[in-house]
């Protein structure tokens, strides 16, 4: 009896977008039969990207890939690209040997996630620049307020405040004033001519 010996392969698996936007639990349900019929051992799996085809398969243009490290005997890699081929769901794969992996390199960052980080990046720091922003308006708001405040209420004190202290005196009224230099200048005259 010989035992068998399991290596570690990449898989690459392509499916129409149109499909797995549409159901894809059923695209990992139908990857998941595929090796456990090859009896493989699911290391890590992935949504690699989306992406524009080279050409045309199978009448479609943009395919999404999924990428998946496993565990399985040499023997059965041919049953696993057999099965892709019958299968409705997946269109192609493309299987490497990758024995010299490490599980940093599993834990690689793909294409898809790095573009997912780097909209978060974005949407992040266009939320803190407007949260700024706003708190800067809102800062200037407030000193624009207390400015409009400090102005008004000292101009209300320096109203009241002479009003009530204002001594009257007792000055006549201008119209009266030159009345009273006329009546003045006439008696003057009246005393000149004596």
């Amino acid at each position: 009896m010989e035992t068998a010996v399991k290596r570690l392969y990449e898989g690459m698996f392509l499916v129409d977008t149109a499909l797995a936007a549409q159901d894809w639990q059923k695209i990992l349900d139908e990857i998941k039969r595929i090796m456990d019929r090859a009896e493989a051992e699911v290391v890590s799996q992935k949504k690699w990207d989306e992406r524009r085809m080279c050409y045309e398969v199978n009448k479609k243009t943009r395919g999404t890939y999924i990428l998946t490290h496993f565990n399985c005997d040499t023997s059965k890699i041919g049953g696993i690209e057999r099965d892709v081929q019958l299968s409705e769901l997946i269109t192609r794969v493309l299987v490497l040997r990758t024995d010299r992996m490490t599980p940093e390199d599993l834990e690689r960052v793909t294409p898809l996630e790095a573009a997912e980080a780097a909209t978060k990046a974005e949407e992040e720091a266009r939320a803190k620049a407007k949260a700024e922003a706003e708190d800067r308006a809102k800062e200037a708001a407030e000193a624009a307020q207390a400015d409009a405040e400090a102005q008004e209420i000292p101009a209300e004190e320096d109203t009241e405040a002479p009003a009530a202290d204002v001594e009257v005196s007792e000055t006549p009224a201008p119209e009266e004033a030159v009345a009273e230099t006329d009546a003045k200048a006439d008696d003057t005259e009246e005393e000149k001519t004596v």
